[in-house]
């Protein structure tokens, strides 16, 4: 693809010719140009310039109110990354400034050469049970990468408001399914075990904890693995990523695990892997994330169950909003259905923590 077939509303290349020639990039002609898809509405486009390749990350064509600064925080986010073990997307260059690109904040990435597993999955991973178990297994190491990282030694301390992050949850995703009563046609939440799950979070909250960086949305769509082996290639879609309890993101991953049987809600948004199965069980994901030390140290792997239960908490009330808006005429009213069985879905999966 030429760069004059991609929208010049969302990417003019000329502009982007002479920011990254200010920046002391190799020049040259853009080739191998390319949009690619991803899980959020953010614009990736690919290319080749001067012998090296980029991956171009902005706003979608209509920003949203906070685009701009979540792509900030990405942008500071993969630079503080840099150095670290952690597998994710390694940042070039950011342009912070939104008069360069019509109003739009940029940044230039390493393109990840790899395959989302909850799309596709190859040929060799797909006939190999052992290659999906250490997929799982690798999965639960790439985050523990991630938990082993001082966030102030990295540039980020004052980037996320650590202190209370626990003690706020709860009443913070209350309020936010509370505000979409707001919403005509929205009936309120018919969601059984809402209060009971809140109720148990509170009374079981872990008492210590020790911050770090978290991703925010830590699951299987979100990481790229090499098309060469069960190798995490990268994180990515680093949109949600604050100073917070990292175990919160081991409870995520555990929230949207594949059961195996079919019948969870981690089975279908797994995808092929999910349908190829020979993962490992959930408790074997802990038993991998505590293999590094750096990254348990100080955090109580014993209360894992209670960040699972959070994890399906906040997912149920943020896939919820979804559903609020399709009543309001806002969203598909098919998708918010959907979405609002999954809601179902993770709360049931929460009674059933707290029962086990």
């Amino acid at each position: 693809m030429q760069p004059e077939q991609i929208d010049p509303a969302l990417v003019d290349f000329a502009v982007l010719a002479r920011w990254m020639d200010g920046r002391g990039l190799p020049p040259g002609p853009f080739e191998d140009v390319e949009p690619l898809t991803g899980g959020t509405q953010n614009t990736l486009v690919r290319f080749r310039r001067g012998g090296r390749g980029y991956v171009l990350r902005r706003g979608p064509a209509h920003l949203r109110a906070r685009t701009n600064d979540v792509l900030r925080r990405e942008a500071r986010v993969l630079a503080a990354l840099e150095g670290t073990d952690v597998p994710a997307p390694r940042l070039l260059a950011a342009c912070t400034d939104e008069s360069v690109m019509g109003g739009a904040v940029f940044y230039l990435m390493t393109p990840v050469e790899g395959f989302n597993a909850t799309v596709t999955l190859p040929r060799p991973h797909a006939r190999d049970a052992a290659v999906r178990r250490e997929m799982g297994l690798n999965a639960a190491r790439a985050l523990a990468a991630l938990g082993a990282v001082d966030h102030r030694a990295v540039g980020l301390a004052g980037f996320g408001r650590p202190e209370g992050f626990l003690e706020r949850q709860v009443s913070r995703w209350m309020s936010e399914l509370a505000s979409y009563g707001a919403l005509p046609g929205y009936p309120g939440p018919d969601i059984p075990g809402l209060d009971e799950v809140a109720a148990w979070l509170d009374a079981h909250r872990p008492a210590t904890w020790r911050p770090g960086i978290m991703h925010g949305d830590y699951h299987l769509a979100n990481l790229m693995y090499s098309p060469h082996g069960p190798e995490v290639a990268a994180i990515v879609d680093w949109e949600m990523c604050t100073i917070g309890d990292p175990l919160l993101d081991l409870g995520w991953l555990l929230a949207t695990w594949p059961s195996g049987d079919g019948e969870g809600d981690g089975d279908a948004l797994a995808g092929p892997l999910g349908a190829a199965g020979g993962l490992p069980a959930a408790g074997e994901l802990v038993d991998a994330y505590a293999g590094r030390p750096d990254a348990v140290a100080g955090r109580e792997l014993s209360a894992m169950p209670w960040y699972a239960v959070l994890a399906c908490f906040k997912l149920g009330i943020v896939l919820e909003g979804t559903h609020a808006r399709a009543c309001a005429g806002q969203a598909p009213r098919r998708t918010g259905d959907m979405l609002h069985g999954l809601t179902l879905g993770f709360f049931r999966r929460a009674q059933a923590i707290i029962a086990s």
